[in-house]
């Protein structure tokens, strides 16, 4: 109750809010675009990090599209899992920044003003972290503590108008990168990574929250348990595009749509380049894949076939095909991304395989 409560409160003070809302502290863009995990030091590329980059897709070509730079985020960082986009704007919550971890970041972007705006943060932090935006409030569920494991039940609701979050019933188990999404007024959560730590091995869970009940319940889980997916809803379904297996040694290319009617899972023809950690948002009717990364990291953080991808690759659902756009001028994994206006934005991410380098680099797509 008391939950409901101060949901209503900021409900009946909207007005007030927003006000609040819109004197959001500024957060000025950083000087460089990379900087390393540990020491949290600028970051300049080398040759050998940029050969990981790959942007060759054997999906037939459509139509190009183009890129264009927007304002950098205010820190390099990565392993937000993903952004989401609410009243126009973009919110990219928790990851690693500043050599942690862990971080409570809660940044906000304007495109309007083309600029980033410093949210409240985030009630603990965390890496991994999945969200979903409905109306005038953000759902940050779940998350890693330490470096891509060690999950929680943590759920919080951000209230937009009041720059406030508020703890929500815990997960019914813990997990980090999860995707989030919101279906007809309920919050789907599918996917992730799991205890014991040591382990982190995938999930299939597929848990529903009601924000009217403040309650989860369960629904069938995702065939071929996986982590760092792409997961959009489109015309009363669920996609879940490409993943892990455990470790991006094991990125997949498998799409399975959730059919809510049913409570089951379908196949519907796979991801051109399999990936994990990638962006995904609908656009025009369609489904944009942006980013990702693959590879072996040896003892000692050496990689073996590393690639970060700059893929852009669309999908329709109406007639099950796949095809390429421009690539993205920066390949990036672990990258904040949300659809806004006729603008794919694409915030953050890493810069070579695994965490070891963060991006504040932030660049927009649009077919014009």
């Amino acid at each position: 109750m008391q939950r409901r409560s101060l949901l209503l409160a900021a409900t009946t003070c909207a007005m007030t809010g927003a006000s609040r809302a819109q004197s959001l502290p500024a957060a000025p863009s950083a000087m460089e675009p990379f900087a390393k995990l540990q020491g949290g030091v600028p970051h300049h590329m080398t040759p050998e990090q940029e050969s990981q980059r790959v942007v060759d897709s054997p999906a037939p070509k459509g139509p190009a599209g183009r890129w264009v730079t927007r304002a950098a985020l205010p820190i390099p960082r990565s392993e937000m899992a993903w952004a989401t986009a609410a009243q126009g704007r973009m919110h990219v919550v928790g990851g690693y920044g500043e050599g942690a971890v862990n971080r409570d970041y809660h940044h906000i972007y304007d495109p309007a003003a083309d600029r980033w705006l410093d949210g409240a943060p985030l009630p603990r932090g965390a890496n991994h972290v999945a969200v979903a935006a409905d109306g005038g409030r953000v759902y940050a569920l779940g998350g890693f503590v330490e470096q891509n494991r060690r999950s929680d039940t943590n759920a919080y609701v951000y209230e937009i108008a009041a720059n406030r979050w508020t703890a929500i019933a815990p997960l019914p188990r813990p997990r980090g990168a999860a995707a989030a999404v919101v279906l007809d007024g309920s919050l789907h959560l599918i996917g992730g990574a799991s205890e014991p730590a040591a382990e982190r091995a995938s999930v299939g869970w597929h848990e529903v929250y009601d924000p009217k009940a403040d309650k989860w319940t369960t629904r069938k889980a995702l065939p071929g348990a996986r982590d760092h997916v792409g997961c959009v809803a489109h015309n009363s379904q669920i996609h879940v595009i490409g993943g892990r297996f455990n470790t991006f040694e094991y990125n997949t290319d498998l799409h399975h749509v959730y059919l809510p009617a049913r409570d089951t899972w379908e196949l519907r023809s796979p991801l051109p380049t399999a990936r994990s950690g990638h962006g995904l948002v609908v656009y025009r009717g369609r489904f944009y894949a942006m980013g990702g990364e693959g590879g072996v990291l040896l003892p000692g953080g050496i990689p073996r076939q590393a690639k970060v991808f700059g893929q852009m690759e669309s999908y329709d659902p109406t007639s099950d095909t796949w095809q390429q756009h421009a690539p993205m001028p920066t390949p990036r994994h672990a990258v904040g991304a949300a659809l806004i206006g006729d603008w794919i934005y694409v915030a953050g991410g890493g810069a070579v395989l695994g965490g070891s380098v963060q991006s504040a680099v932030h660049e927009a797509f649009t077919l014009g």
